[in-house]
């Protein structure tokens, strides 16, 4: 094996460590909530905590490594990862175990951003396109492997498992990426917006915190998720003017001006926070409204993962020879015809089968919506333009993610309480019943379910009508074939 490989074999261990885990926390909520005997709103947190660490990440490393390398930050941030993997493994508490998520997500969001630039700076450009499909690996293998390990470990030992398997393997990629990965020059030392990340940051957490508050009021907007609200759109106005004024912001606001650029942002957040968000529903239906196996919810996942894979490789290749139009308007519409069949097949409570074709239907749209309207949309900028891009459509997917489970888990519980009534003790309530009880209860606990499939393809909607009616395809410059006459 040579260099370049060994290489990619040590970032690909990272990142798939980064994306086993994102996975297999879904499909353990349900056992966390029933552990705990909390609810979803609150244990949502630890998949949008995790998220949320994430952008709060993103924009220092650039200011990390431009201090101190990017091997030390890579190995810092999987000493990180490991270490918050072993304080989850022995979480007292719903509030323990949020905060060492916190500090999981601080370790894992500098894995992918610095991998990369050390992989790209270790191959010439002719061969970036290869290095780049390796990175690729965790995305396709993790998905497909990461729901299938979780439900098993959840269904014969415990939640804490899918994070103590990170332990060994953390380990391993520590030692081989301290051995392997190459010393680079320090990149160009750019300043942190640091008042501008305690703008954003903060109205993002108060956005989540509102849902949540909602979720468990049962859907009555009270007054303390109104005033949560009413800061976090001052935080974000005083955060984007910031932007605005500074020569060197968080995130260059002001490239959403350029024709096309705010578009395609606009699809991507809005795809994001529907299909992310939607991801913990299904778990939750399989084990808490049918009363079946972590197992069973890891499998019905597995058509999603194989639909965006294969879509995903299919799509970007295409992505040269089509205009990316038709591209993204197939993605978002077989998107939102996924989601849709979600919101139908769940709320009828279908067989299995029928709900794996449907997810098969979303991850097909994810696969050519995702990848294929973040490259287009790049191409829109200029070269020392395009990393500021992708650093404001990588936050905000980020933050598009953290918005969209809140809303799922929010409207979810308040669905299901409104179907139950006389549950007390959501989630956890609603794990422990028996068959008897169960089979009373589904004829009105699936459509809830189904409804909340329903409202979240809202979101799904604008994505496709914003690519519809927005996005264009930029204007072609015809090459001159000969030389015009001088009148």
């Amino acid at each position: 094996m040579n260099g370049v490989r060994r290489l990619a074999l040590v970032l690909v261990l990272g990142g798939l460590l980064v994306v086993l885990d994102a996975v297999a926390t879904i499909i353990a909520l349900p056992a966390m909530v029933a552990e705990f005997a909390s609810t979803l709103p609150v244990l949502q947190w630890v998949t949008t905590g995790y998220t949320l660490a994430i952008v709060g990440i993103l924009p220092a490393t650039a200011a990390l490594t431009g201090r101190y390398g990017t091997k030390p930050v890579y190995l810092g941030g999987l000493a990180v990862f490991t270490v918050a993997s072993a304080l989850c493994t022995v979480a007292w508490s719903p509030e323990s175990l949020i905060a060492f998520r916190v500090l999981q997500g601080l370790g894992g969001g500098v894995l992918n951003p610095v991998g990369q630039t050390i992989a790209l700076g270790a191959v010439p450009t002719e061969r970036r396109g290869r290095m780049m499909s390796y990175l690729g690996l965790p995305v396709l293998i993790g998905p497909l492997v990461g729901p299938l390990l979780a439900g098993w470990l959840v269904d014969v030992s415990s939640w804490r498992w899918i994070f103590a398997i990170n332990l060994p393997l953390g380990a391993v990629a520590m030692i081989c990426a301290a051995r392997l990965l190459p010393r680079q020059p320090k990149p160009e030392r750019r300043p942190l917006d640091v008042l501008g990340l305690a703008l954003l940051l903060p109205s993002v957490v108060a956005l989540v915190l509102a849902a949540s508050l909602i979720g468990d009021a049962g859907g009555r907007v009270t007054l303390p998720p109104v005033i949560v609200i009413a800061a976090a759109g001052v935080l974000m106005i005083l955060f984007v003017g910031r932007s605005r004024r500074l020569a060197h912001p968080l995130l260059r606001i002001r490239l959403l001006l350029t024709p096309g650029f705010a578009a395609g942002v606009a699809v991507l957040f809005c795809f994001g926070a529907a299909y992310f968000g939607v991801g913990t529903v299904l778990p939750i239906y399989v084990q808490a409204v049918r009363g079946d196996s972590a197992a069973q919810a890891g499998l019905l996942g597995i058509t999603t993962a194989l639909g965006a894979g294969i879509t995903m490789q299919v799509a970007t290749r295409l992505i040269d020879r089509l205009p990316a139009r038709r591209i993204v308007l197939f993605g978002t519409g077989v998107g939102l015809l996924g989601l849709a069949g979600l919101a139908l097949s769940v709320g009828l409570n279908a067989a299995y089968p029928v709900i794996m074709a449907v997810n098969l239907l979303l991850g097909i749209g994810s696969g050519a919506a995702i990848l294929p309207t973040m490259a287009a949309t790049l191409r829109r900028l200029d070269g020392d333009q395009t990393p500021h891009g992708a650093a404001i459509m990588g936050t905000l997917q980020q933050i598009a993610s953290a918005l969209g489970i809140a809303a799922s888990t929010a409207t979810l519980t308040i669905m299901l309480t409104q179907a139950a009534p006389d549950l007390t003790g959501g989630l956890s309530t609603l794990l422990e019943l028996g068959p008897a009880q169960r089979a009373a209860l589904l004829p009105s606990l699936g459509p809830a379910a189904g409804l909340t499939y329903l409202i979240m393809l809202v979101p799904m909607l604008a994505s496709w009508l914003i690519a519809l009616i927005l996005i264009r395809e930029p204007a072609r410059v015809e090459p001159v074939t000969a030389r015009q006459p001088i009148p």
